[in-house]
């Protein structure tokens, strides 16, 4: 059975501004006010919690402090968590080319580095968890991505064999697991990177979820 297989923040959604609404939340509770741009910064939210920890303190000149990192991480969860859905929007046409996938006979996934819990909540507010035959988050498995075994997990979970499957993405760390599992990437252009990620030599990119059936049906038929 042929699977895609779909990142979650960058590439199903935009989630770059609550993001980094949960980072500001804790720089404020800190006393230190909004450090990071939605906009500006939507690049280093696509990269997780910590990575917009670190860039925060770094702008207030306190160095890759990871104490404090590791301190700060569980008060950004729990921001988010609390406004998870605030402005977060799914890509255009995205769940039009999901229900077009499985009506063509395809299997649907996500794999993310999400935390599992915090994935789950958020399709679920946005009304397209049961549109996915499996979800597979940062803490689910004893790895993650750019670990092949993730995307393979994720592949099996839903159905099907992961040696004919695709990866749709939009960083380098999509790239790499697709990569290190030998099937296909698809990177998205209208992520953080826009046209950047061909740099990363993708099988193939798409400027807009309509071009993706066309795409999956040449690299895994």
């Amino acid at each position: 059975m042929r699977t895609v297989v779909f990142d979650l923040d960058g590439t199903l959604a935009d989630t770059s501004a609550d993001l980094i609404a949960a980072a500001n939340a804790c720089f404020r509770a800190a006393g230190e006010g909004d450090v990071l741009d939605p906009v500006q910064d939507a690049h280093t939210a696509f990269r997780g919690g910590r990575a917009m920890l670190r860039l925060g303190f770094e702008r207030l000149g306190r160095g890759a402090d990871e104490a404090e990192v590791d301190r700060h991480y569980p008060l950004l969860l729990q921001a988010y968590e609390g406004a998870i859905d605030t402005h977060t929007t799914l890509y255009p046409g995205a769940m039009e080319a999901v229900e077009a996938l499985r009506g063509a006979g395809y299997r649907v996934a996500v794999c993310t580095n999400k935390p599992e819990g915090l994935a789950r909540l958020l399709m679920t507010r946005l009304g397209v968890l049961e549109a996915f035959g499996a979800l597979i988050g940062a803490d689910t498995l004893p790895v993650r991505k750019p670990d092949p075994e993730a995307l393979r997990e994720t592949v099996r979970r839903a159905g099907g064999d992961p040696a004919r499957c695709v990866l749709v993405g939009d960083t380098e760390t999509d790239r790499n697991t697709s990569r290190a599992a030998g099937v296909p990437s698809i990177l998205v252009t209208f992520g953080p990177d826009g046209d950047g990620v061909m740099r990363l030599e993708p099988e193939a990119v798409i400027g807009h979820y309509g071009e993706l059936g066309d795409v999956v049906r040449r690299l895994i038929g």
